[in-house]
Parts: C-alpha cells; sequence; structure tokens
C-alpha cells in the first residue's frame, strides 16, 4: 500500500472513530443560522431527487432494451436496482475517461504553449 492510501485509510478511521461522539451536542445550538440551514438541506434534498431521477430514467432505458431483446420477461421492480447500477457504472466511466482526458488536455496544453511562444517570438522579430 503506498503511504497517500495509508493516509486516507487513517483519515477514515479517524472520522469513523468521531461519528458516535457527534451525538453527544444534540442539544447545543447549530453554529448555522436556521435560513442557510434549511437552504442547504433543500439543496442536498433536490441533489438526491436529481439522482434518483436520474437512476430512474436509466433503469427505464436499460429494462426497455432487455424486455425488446428477453420478449417482455425482466419485471419493472428490477427498475431502480438497474438505475443505480447503471449510474455507478456511468460515473466509473467518466472517471476512467478523466485519466485519459487529462493526459490529452495537458498535450493540448503544451502545444498551445509552445505555438504561442513560437508567435511571441515572430512578432519580437517582426516576421
Amino acid at each position: 500500500m503506498t503511504p497517500k492510501k495509508h493516509a486516507v485509510v487513517y483519515v477514515l478511521l479517524g472520522v469513523i472513530c468521531l461519528i458516535p461522539l457527534t451525538g453527544l451536542a444534540q442539544d447545543a445550538q447549530p453554529a448555522i443560522p436556521e435560513p442557510v440551514q434549511e437552504a442547504t438541506e433543500t439543496a442536498v434534498n433536490q441533489a438526491l431527487t436529481y439522482i434518483d431521477s436520474v437512476a430512474t430514467y436509466l433503469g427505464q432505458g436499460v429494462l426497455y432494451i432487455l424486455n425488446l431483446i428477453t420478449n417482455d420477461r425482466v419485471s419493472t421492480d428490477l427498475e431502480k436496482p438497474i438505475g443505480y447500477l447503471a449510474f455507478i457504472t456511468l460515473i466509473l466511466l467518466l472517471f476512467g475517461l478523466l485519466d485519459f482526458a487529462r493526459r490529452i488536455i495537458w498535450i493540448g496544453i503544451i502545444v498551445g504553449w509552445v505555438l504561442l511562444i513560437v508567435r511571441i517570438i515572430l512578432d519580437a522579430l517582426n516576421l
């Protein structure tokens, strides 16, 4: 295991150990003002609703394709589980592509800087 992975494991263990202590201060006044707290709860609710909607639509789409292949033998009860698995799979693919895209972006940035420096030199030499 690399030192970076060791650090992540230690941080996660620390957070897990501190979770039971959070219940001790339930009677204390929140440090966050009430309107901000309500807006935060609303934003979290909207984000979770969005994720649920995406998973539902993905599940419906995959289920439609599966039912075309199997002549309507796949139960509609599998819509949500299929949708969430499809959503997680898309996120995983996105992160996999980001690593590849990062390399391509760096190549583009290096080529851009080289071309910009060549242009500055040509302008400085009045060519």
